[in-house]
């Protein structure tokens, strides 16, 4: 299907989904965190628990319908073009077959939920809404199953392979990678398994890296492009604040020493979306998160639905619009929301495209905006979402100053063109711009054990290295298999979302205790690492507790030169 060449555009924009694998650490539109967990482990003993369901929940809110609308676009040949990042956590628990066959119990749970909702006869003026879910339930169902067959990672390999989509590799298990840098070793562990989790998955060497948490910091630079990526993106401040910073950051990449090219996250195109208190999703119009019949209903009616724990959580059903003071009790109106969806689209794409032309004309040669999201605020936090991504590609369809594009394509389309340099400096995405929300009085206990730990790898593995040639088969073999254990679970200590969600209080003690198992199985593994004829049992309890990445090369952390 034809393309627009997005070289005879006189400015260009490209949108980025970031997915982690914590769908529910995030924050709300409203600013308002929800309590969850990362979801790094699959137990057969468990067919149905929370942690998971959040899981199930963020493919079948955000992924499925963005695929179902993606598929839909490039069927008329509307074209447009997006950047997705998704996890090496996420992409392991998609290809784990366990979980696709518990994600199709989640979608016949709730639609059998749905059905039941349907039939209720004291729904009155809710019953419409209730038909909807359950149409549209069959419908990601049926996408999930029949045409997708249960594989997301194909299903964005398609769209990649057909040229909408680009698709970045990430962090191994979503580490903030400049609280890491004190041991390079951790950095270069958490890149290169997010680059092989890639590699696994489709096929080849991705061009660009998402950074977790969008967190930057000088040293990550030299790493990044050392493993082969060419691109990755920081916040506008991390741009315009260096020494000697151009003009024309954000609005064009700088490449820094080392060669990256770096991308700056426009702040004024994403408050439009993201700010807590004017962004589009907290209008009276759309759908409230929060009000969930998992939430509100009688715990009996919910039984069935719940499990054997019978924990209150959400199920997608929901009945109302969001909250205002003078009145609680509004229900959703799809109609109203489809006008809030239209009124927001066009309002965005002209300030776009007001701000493109003005940027041209103060002399920036062909701007950029680059926004980027987290995926899960479309379809699941805001419920609306996936639809406003539609009709912005649908109207910028019909305008000739400017298109869609992604970073890949645009330093393809600006061959020979010099960008200017940069420096970036440490930045995040997150409260303050920095890292504070990862080295809070709550959670910055972690970063020392942490560290701790990563030193006392890396000279483990730097010992093997010198002397594994001279030991017997056994003992090597026992070391190997010990390294590989202790790698995972620090990797999975390293996740970000722990010490997200140990800011906030609901969560604090899931997370601390989770955080505390990591580090104690490392520990365990440690003791036992000397003596081949020691722990067997041990290592096949912690393998078995921790399925995830159960190939992990045993070199991650050799010495970072």
């Amino acid at each position: 299907m034809a393309q627009p060449d997005v070289r005879n555009a006189s400015a260009a924009a490209f949108t980025a989904l970031s997915t982690s694998a914590a769908p529910s650490t995030q924050t709300s539109a409203t600013g308002s965190p929800v309590p969850g967990s990362s979801v790094d482990i699959v137990s057969p003993e468990l067919p149905h628990c929370l942690e998971e369901d959040w899981l199930h929940s963020t493919v079948v809110e955000t992924h499925l319908p963005l695929l179902e609308m993606l598929f839909r676009l490039r069927g008329e040949g509307v074209p447009f073009r997006l950047t997705v990042d998704l996890s090496p956590t996420l992409l392991a628990m998609w290809r784990d077959r366990v979980l696709r066959r518990r994600t199709i119990a989640y979608l016949d749970r709730t639609l059998r939920l749905c059905r039941d909702e349907v039939e209720r006869g004291d729904i009155t003026g809710k019953r419409d809404l209730a038909v909807r879910y359950e149409a549209s339930l069959h419908r990601l169902r049926s996408l999930y199953v029949d045409e997708c067959q249960c594989d997301l990672v194909r299903a964005y390999a398609d769209l990649r392979d057909s040229g909408h989509v680009e698709l970045t590799a990430s962090a191994a298990t979503h580490g903030l990678l400049p609280l890491l840098m004190r041991v390079p070793e951790s950095v270069q562990a958490q890149v290169r398994l997010g680059i092989r989790q890639y590699v696994q998955c489709f096929g080849r060497m991705p061009r660009g890296f998402w950074l977790p948490e969008c967190a930057y910091a000088p040293a990550i630079g030299q790493i990044l492009k050392r493993e082969g990526i060419d691109w990755t993106l920081v916040e506008e401040h991390g741009l315009t604040t260096a020494p000697q910073a151009s003009e024309a950051f954000p609005f064009t990449p700088g490449v820094t020493a080392e060669g990256l090219v770096v991308f700056g996250r426009d702040q004024a195109s994403s408050s439009e979306i993201w700010n807590a208190d004017e962004g589009f999703p907290g209008d009276g119009r759309y759908r409230d998160f929060f009000r969930d019949i998992g939430l509100e209903a009688p715990i009996e009616y919910l039984r069935e639905y719940l499990g054997e724990s019978g924990q209150r959580q959400f199920t997608g059903i929901k009945y109302y619009r969001i909250a205002r003071e003078e009145d609680e009790s509004l229900v959703y109106d799809p109609e109203l929301a489809s006008r809030a969806l239209e009124e927001h689209s066009v309002r965005f794409i002209a300030s776009r495209g007001a701000q493109l032309a003005a940027l041209e004309a103060e002399g920036v040669e062909n701007p950029l905006v680059v926004c980027a999201f987290d995926a899960d605020l479309f379809g699941h936090w805001w419920y609306e979402g996936t639809e406003f991504l539609e009709r912005l590609f649908r109207k910028a369809a019909q305008r000739s100053d400017f298109a869609f594009t992604t970073p890949g394509l645009h330093l393809a389309s600006g061959q020979g063109l010099e960008f200017p340099a940069a420096a970036p400096v440490s930045s995040s995405w997150g409260e303050g711009g920095y890292f504070e929300t990862w080295t809070s009085e709550e959670n910055n206990w972690t970063n020392e054990e942490i560290q701790k730990r990563a030193e006392q790898l890396a000279r483990f593995v730097k010992l093997y290295e010198d002397d594994r040639t001279g030991m017997p088969e056994g003992a090597a073999t026992h070391r190997q298999r010990c390294i590989e254990l202790m790698t995972k679970e620090l990797l999975l200590a390293q996740s970000s979302d722990w010490a997200f969600l140990m800011k906030n209080e609901p969560s604090r003690g899931y997370a601390e205790r989770r955080t505390r198992e990591h580090l104690e199985r490392f520990d365990q593994v440690r003791a036992v690492s000397a003596r081949a004829d020691a722990g067997g049992d041990l290592l096949s309890q912690i393998e078995e507790a921790d399925p995830v990445y159960s190939d992990l090369p045993w070199n991650l952390y050799e010495p970072y030169a």
